[in-house]
């Protein structure tokens, strides 16, 4: 419709109204549209009234947030795991992973560096023999994703066999592993820092990573 005579070009969106502009504008919001209004960019429409657009509504949707959790009441009732990574580089221990098992009661965290996802097992096999043997506690329960590491028949047999019940989250809702997500965001955000300001080689990352979880 754009042509050199702008008479023309006035003429024609002159019978476009606030509707179809705000379909033909991506469905943009009332503060959009009174802008471009005042400009003279929506031929002789003066002011915007938007009447309710249901599929503007539909594009803005967004889940409602999830309810705060309960939290534990005492150490090692509740263990949130999960795993990050493949990593770019290699760590210089040849790790290219790290899994993280957090105390959901103390927030108390260990971090092992790992070269592939199965190692996931013994990882957590090494936690509970340290942890338990410390406090003289039991793990309850394990609150993961349903990666497949944690699916495997040895992973099910080790937990039934030390009676920890498991939590697995629903797919595609990462918030119901909100405590593990969050750390690992925060781990690596401290880590690019440290790297940045220390001017390290790339593969210094895991001593940057332990380092992360020490101060934390």
């Amino acid at each position: 419709i754009m042509t050199s005579s702008n008479t023309y070009f006035s003429l024609i969106t002159s019978y476009v109204d606030v509707n179809v502009w705000h379909m033909i504008l991506g469905h943009i919001g009332q503060q959009r549209m009174d802008r471009l209004a005042k400009e003279g960019m929506l031929g002789q429409i003066e002011r915007v009234s938007l009447p309710t657009c249901e599929n503007y509504l539909k594009g803005k949707m967004a889940r409602k947030p999830f309810g705060t959790g309960t939290r534990s009441e005492f150490p090692l009732q509740l263990i949130h795991s999960d795993i990050c990574g493949p990593m770019n580089v290699r760590a210089r221990h040849g790790g290219r992973y790290f899994i993280t098992f957090i105390d959901d009661y103390t927030r108390y965290s260990h971090i092992y560096l790992i070269s592939h996802k199965s190692d996931a097992l013994a990882c957590f096999k090494k936690f509970i023999t340290l942890c338990e043997n410390q406090l003289d506690r039991k793990v309850k329960a394990l609150r993961t994703d349903r990666g497949r590491e944690y699916l495997s028949d040895e992973f099910k047999q080790m937990c039934e066999e030390k009676g920890i019940f498991r939590q697995l989250t629903m797919p595609y809702t990462p918030q119901q592993n909100g405590v593990a997500e969050r750390r690992n965001q925060t781990l690596l955000e401290m880590v690019r820092s440290m790297m940045a300001q220390a001017n390290l080689p790339i593969n210094f990352w895991g001593d940057a990573l332990l380092t992360a979880a020490y101060i934390l």
